[in-house]
């Protein structure tokens, strides 16, 4: 397992990997316990695109409190460690390929902040994953498509998961393999599918509802299937 730096959590398999490529991913979610839970489910069951290539996964704000997990601030903190990675990697010679991608993965919920978020993150090459309402849009998806709208209410969102999903350990906002299992695919058309109803000129942020967390899935965590 990599070293973990303060404040992070490896998501590293502990599985032996062989000789290969390695790269290192760090991720600053808004969710203290979705996110990450979803993301440790996704790397037990996923299939690599590149199976000679390691990638360690870094919850980097892993110890941040609810204040500290705002839009804004997540991109704030992800600019600066991304360059400071990239220097690193830079001194250290890596192959481009090889250098640490910085991820955010947050919500619309009724966040003030959102598009300028959005904004930076992409002129200083911070990647996002971005739902609205919040990510349990996505998790709905894996079941069925989504039709409709949510005003940034979360809970609307939720109330669209199976009802059993409420009685596991940790209750709704926990993740567990099973709810995820073989649902890849159909939750990537459904998402597709529900995207594509939204005209380009309507900003991202104000896309309701909306998510592109399979776009970290492939080319953050580096999972094919799952």
């Amino acid at each position: 397992m990599a070293k973990r730096t303060k404040g992070n959590a490896s998501l590293t398999s502990g599985k032996a990997h062989g000789r290969g490529r390695s790269r290192v991913v760090y991720v600053f979610t808004e969710g203290k316990v979705t996110e990450p839970e979803y993301i440790k489910a996704v790397r037990q069951l996923g299939t690599l695109k590149q199976p000679g290539t390691t990638v360690d996964v870094q919850i980097a704000n892993a110890s941040d409190e609810g204040s500290q997990r705002k839009p804004l601030i997540l991109v704030e903190k992800a600019i600066a460690l991304l360059r400071e990675k990239s220097r690193e990697a830079k001194r250290a010679g890596l192959a481009k390929a090889l250098w640490p991608q910085v991820w955010c993965l947050f919500d619309r919920d009724q966040h003030e902040g959102v598009e300028t978020a959005l904004s930076r993150a992409k002129k200083a090459g911070v990647e996002v994953a971005y739902s609205h309402p919040c990510f349990e849009i996505w998790r709905v998806l894996h079941l069925k498509p989504v039709t409709g709208t949510f005003g940034g209410v979360c809970g609307m969102a939720e109330q669209r998961l199976p009802s059993d999903w409420h009685q596991v350990p940790g209750g709704i906002k926990a993740v567990i393999p099973k709810q995820i299992e073989n649902r890849f695919a159909d939750a990537k058309k459904h998402a597709l599918d529900m995207n594509a109803e939204h005209p380009d000129y309507i900003a991202k942020a104000h896309r309701d509802p909306y998510t592109d967390v399979f776009e970290f899935v492939e080319k953050g965590l580096g999972i094919a299937s799952y």
